[in-house]
């Protein structure tokens, strides 16, 4: 009892020491911080407020007029030739100025009577971005900020998709892309009928506030003739490259496009007996003829190698493409040729290979859209083409998951958007 009451006296000493010993430290370090050496080596340097802002620069704009290089632009800014020549050899390996783009702004920033940078731009959404004030000059191309919303837009078909679209409040553009989703199924000019019915989810950008362009479309449904169409964006992880799918995965393509145009009136159709407006004879018509202004675009309706591109008698200017399967298209009275298609060149489906004329036998300006399978003609509004390879399995349960969301999106009223 005695050793058990002589060992909490020691400790009760013990605490005492360690109180006394922490309170004299304290002390010490409060007289140490106190001095008036120690203030000097904590004095907090300030930053004065009196510095004048930097100067904002005075920005001379012009628009690029047709024909214009480089020095003419820039001469009238005292820009001498040696000058402009090494600006233009500092920045070829980001932007050749040799071929600066007519219509678009250039813009010179000026600092303290010097100009210290040109800005170019490039398209709506980037520019070129040439530092003066280094030497060499230095070029890098910027991008805007870009502000992003998704947008759900549907509408119904009165006359064409294109003013279809323009009701809803958007531009041609959009058609265009909504119809090139569809057009494995849908041939745009032939199949609308009034009362189609569309909705579609895309993303659309905004530089500054202003309308800058369309991103992909996510998400679209078309009901053409009774006949629901549902395409979903998928984006492969391996590639980055996209692609459209139905619900089940299945993909949107078939083996052939339903149409060589994106926008045309069929004015004759696949006979095998039409009166020939040239020959004034009855004869077989093995093609879909349509009408459209000289120089419309014409895609290639497959994948395949072009075996003849040239002129051919009364077909004019054609181009012939061999696809697998023992498939063959042929395109007629053409003006003129894509650059690149020439016999022996490799074509993917709608790329464009040439452009409407009135070559050859042709009483005004159209297109003879020609197929054959092993060798004999076909209708190609009438024939049944066999579907693209689905989604590979493995990304299924993530394509899955996505439309998920997509499809709960489309469901969402019309005012639905969402900022990005």
């Amino acid at each position: 009892m005695k050793l058990k009451k002589g060992i909490n006296k020691k400790k009760f000493l013990l605490a005492i020491f360690l109180a006394v010993f922490i309170i004299f430290l304290v002390i010490v370090l409060i007289k140490t911080l106190s001095s008036p050496e120690a203030s000097k080596n904590l004095e907090v340097t300030t930053v004065p407020t009196n510095i004048p802002p930097a100067p904002s620069p005075e920005i001379e704009k012009t628009i690029i007029a047709p024909g214009k290089t480089i020095t003419d632009i820039l001469a009238p800014y005292a820009f001498t030739p040696g000058r402009v020549l090494e600006i233009r050899e500092a920045t070829k390996k980001i932007y050749d100025l040799a071929r600066i783009p007519a219509g678009k702004e250039l813009r010179l920033l000026k600092i303290n009577g010097r100009f210290d940078q040109i800005q170019l731009d490039l398209d709506a959404e980037h520019y070129l971005e040439i530092n003066l004030e280094d030497s060499p000059p230095s070029a890098s191309i910027k991008s805007y900020p870009i502000s992003k919303q998704l947008i759900l837009i549907e509408g119904i078909i009165k006359d064409s998709l294109i003013a279809a679209i323009n009701e809803a409040g958007e531009q041609d553009l959009l058609a265009l892309m909504l119809a090139e989703i569809f057009s494995w199924n849908i041939d745009f000019y032939v199949d609308l009928r009034q009362g189609d019915l569309f909705r579609l989810l895309v993303e659309k950008k905004y530089i500054n506030g202003q309308f800058s362009g369309y991103g992909p479309i996510l998400a679209a449904w078309f009901i053409n003739k009774n006949q629901p169409y549902e395409a979903y964006r998928f984006q492969y992880p391996d590639t980055g490259k996209a692609d459209y799918f139905d619900s089940g995965g299945n993909s949107l393509r078939k083996e052939f496009l339903k149409s060589p145009l994106r926008y045309a009136r069929i004015t004759s159709r696949f006979s095998f007996s039409r009166l020939h407006p040239i020959r004034k004879i009855y004869r077989p018509h093995y093609g879909i003829d349509y009408a459209a202004p000289i120089g419309t675009p014409v895609q290639a309706t497959a994948a395949g190698v072009v075996t003849l591109a040239g002129w051919n008698g009364a077909a004019g200017r054609m181009v012939k493409i061999r696809h697998k399967n023992a498939y063959e298209s042929m395109y007629l009275h053409l003006s003129s040729t894509a650059p690149g298609i020439k016999v022996g060149a490799r074509v993917e489906s709608g790329q464009v290979i040439g452009y409407v004329g009135s070559s050859g036998e042709s009483t005004g300006p159209h297109l003879d859209y020609r197929l054959l399978y092993h060798g004999k003609y076909v209708n190609p509004l009438s024939w049944k083409f066999q579907p693209a390879e689905p989604l590979a399995k493995e990304y299924l349960p993530e394509y899955q998951r996505q439309i998920r969301t997509l499809k709960t999106i489309m469901y969402f009223p019309l005012n639905f958007y969402f900022s990005r």
